[in-house]
């Protein structure tokens, strides 16, 4: 192994997690900052299971959290009228983002991951990487790793010139309920598969994922759902000043959406969505929103600055490939700074990992191709 570093993670998401878990396995010495002041547990939603994914959780000494996933048996299409269009025999597991979060959480030691420390800014110099905080404080690393999602500190100073997402014209309504909220009408087609519905305004999907504690027995676990639908940026901008966003706010958590706008949503599942997937909507007393960026990068390194996850390329969650980039950067990172000086594991970073997240991001916007309201 080549010299333990002093290392930053700015954002304490899922993207954050891989590469601290990962680089604390290799022997590093490092320390997660993350924003949000009570954490992020109950976040998220579900995730489909991908090979990187397993890879990560291996590599962490955590094969155990691989196993706790729900499969869905087959995939199915159901036409405006609830009917079943379309069958597909493809088995495919699910596992819980909340439940991955904790394990991942619990790897590391309650020091090395600091709630309420949201950073301003980041700087490289030759010696060391340099971490302003909100509150003035200021410290020294040898390496930063940005994995602080969409408006990324990091990204503004790995890629001054280009940092700025591209909004899609379009968000995800998320939800995710217990399975035996949904009325019977709604759990008979859903439950135990992966179920998807197209119309003129909309794009559903839903499938079922482990309980909040990893429960996979039935009766414990949740399903959970995504209503891709078109949103101006104007519409997108009242939603969130309704909602006492900022209006250049990209998403809303659990827990955000006033009273008013859940009603309008759920009027509008009622008239756009067959039943199955209107009653999962109703059966969600907090829905949450996040709005559908594209974003390259022109590097992923600068410096001892480097970019992750979300941070670095931003995919559309069509893919279901966004973690299992995310832990895929993560992967390759602990590995070449375990097996090459710094400047050296960075540049192979660089170029093994770009060239990988622009894949992901062209395949997702030509899966979007195919919805009607999507460009």
């Amino acid at each position: 192994m080549t010299d333990t570093l002093d290392i930053a993670v700015v954002g304490g998401s899922i993207g954050g997690l891989f590469a601290a878990t990962a680089l604390s396995r290799a022997g590093h010495r490092v320390t997660v900052f993350e924003r949000s002041v009570h954490g992020l547990a109950r976040r998220g939603a579900g995730l489909v299971a991908q090979p990187e994914l397993f890879e990560l959780l291996h590599a962490v000494g955590r094969d155990d959290a691989a196993r706790v996933g729900v499969v869905a048996h087959e995939r199915i299409t159901l036409a405006r009228d609830g009917r079943i269009l379309h069958r597909d025999p493809t088995p495919q597991t699910q596992v819980s983002w909340d439940h991955l979060y904790e394990v991942l959480r619990s790897l590391l030691p309650p020091e090395s991951y600091r709630l309420a420390s949201p950073v301003r800014s980041v700087e490289s110099t030759e010696q060391h990487a340099l971490v302003r905080f909100a509150d003035g404080d200021r410290r020294l690393f040898d390496l930063v790793v940005g994995a602080d999602g969409l408006n990324s500190v990091v990204r503004a100073a790995v890629a001054p010139e280009h940092s700025e997402n591209s909004y899609a014209g379009y968000v995800t309504w998320r939800g995710l309920v217990a399975e035996d909220s949904l009325p019977a009408d709604a759990a008979d087609p859903l439950l135990d598969r992966f179920a998807f519905f197209t119309g003129p305004n909309a794009h559903m999907l839903g499938y079922l994922v482990p309980g909040p504690a990893g429960e996979v027995q039935r009766g414990s676990r949740r399903y959970n759902w995504v209503w891709y639908r078109p949103l101006t940026t104007e519409r997108l901008r009242g939603v969130m000043l309704r909602s006492g966003r900022a209006p250049e706010s990209a998403s809303l958590a659990p827990g955000q959406l006033p009273e008013s706008l859940r009603d309008e949503l759920l009027a509008d599942a009622v008239r756009e969505l067959p039943r199955p997937f209107a009653a999962a909507v109703e059966a969600e007393n907090r829905p949450f929103l996040q709005a559908i960026f594209d974003y390259v990068p022109p590097r992923l390194v600068r410096g001892r600055l480097v970019l992750l996850g979300d941070a670095a390329v931003m995919v559309r969650p069509h893919t279901a490939m966004g973690a299992a980039k995310a832990a895929g950067d993560a992967l390759l990172l602990a590995r070449v700074l375990s097996e090459l000086p710094l400047s050296q594991a960075l540049l192979h970073y660089d170029r093994e990992r770009l060239p990988v997240g622009r894949a992901i991001s062209d395949y997702g916007r030509r899966l979007a191709a195919s919805l009607p309201f999507a460009r």
